[in-house]
């Protein structure tokens, strides 16, 4: 069963917001097992499903003819289309029958797609459904790629970054029990058990790619925020919600020895994914 999270206009603003984007070192992961898979073949059409606000569609346009971005929260794809200043990325959403963009019933032809990712958002499809839908719309040799990171983000700042991290772990320790039972304890385990599935004999498997980015504690906190199990928690008790962050946030100010939000840190992201590649027909 597919799950529907993340659709209203403010929560589309803050994914754009605060979200991590896929690291190009990422997306060069992807362009290079596809290239290598399809040799000199050109690539023209890219399919992002669950683009949610675009963060990483953006990052298939220089490699695509067209890049397509699917949706089915309006909210999310009217946030995406503000920033997509590329000619060759278009998106569709779910308003109208004939614009149908549910992972599982994607609006494209069969064998007609070179690239379909999912970045952050295969987790939530009906995913033996999704991966029967990419199959049927991927070209011979085309490629899929799902790529998603863990929420046991690092911190680095000065010589304090081992405290920080407690605290950390103390912040998502108690979001934990918030966290939408589907995804399981860690969603890792069913990323690795989709890869297991996966009939294709071209495939690789990566589940520890370190990428570090520089954001303020303010943009840190507006991430975890925005996780479905903080939004979990603030939809149930709003007030303990906030309490929580607030705490976090003069916590990790204190631990810093700073007292603006402002101020910039270094944020490890721990991604892992895997890509496979459609045999010929």
């Amino acid at each position: 069963m597919a799950h529907r999270l993340f659709e209203g206009k403010e929560h589309a603003t803050s994914y754009w917001k605060y979200r991590v984007s896929p690291s190009a070192q990422l997306i060069e992961e992807v362009m290079s097992f596809l290239k290598k898979k399809r040799g000199v073949q050109p690539c023209d059409l890219a399919v992002d499903v669950g683009c949610g606000s675009g963060q990483g569609t953006v990052l298939l346009a220089p490699h695509f003819s067209s890049v397509v971005g699917t949706d089915i929260s309006p909210a999310q794809l009217e946030v995406a289309q503000e920033h997509a200043t590329a000619p060759n990325i278009s998106y569709r959403s779910e308003p109208a029958p004939e614009r149908q963009c549910q992972a599982e019933e994607l609006p494209f032809a069969d064998s007609s797609v070179d690239l379909v990712t999912a970045m952050s958002a295969f987790h939530w499809f009906d995913r033996p459904r999704f991966l029967q839908e990419a199959h049927r719309v991927l070209k011979a040799k085309g490629c899929l790629a799902l790529l998603n990171y863990t929420m046991d983000m690092e911190l680095e700042y000065g010589d304090c970054s081992h405290t920080l991290n407690t605290v950390c772990k103390e912040f998502y320790a108690a979001l934990l029990p918030y966290r939408n039972p589907c995804l399981g304890p860690c969603s890792v385990a069913l990323y690795k058990q989709s890869y297991s599935s996966i009939p294709y004999t071209e495939k690789e498997w990566q589940e520890c790619m370190w990428v570090k980015k520089s954001m303020t504690l303010s943009n840190y906190m507006g991430m975890i925020e925005s996780f479905s199990s903080y939004q979990a928690l603030l939809k149930k008790d709003p007030e303990e919600a906030s309490r929580l962050s607030t705490d976090i946030t003069h916590r990790l100010l204190a631990v810093m020895g700073v007292t603006s939000p402002e101020t910039e840190l270094v944020v490890g992201v721990r991604y892992f994914f895997l890509l496979a590649c459609k045999s010929e027909d």
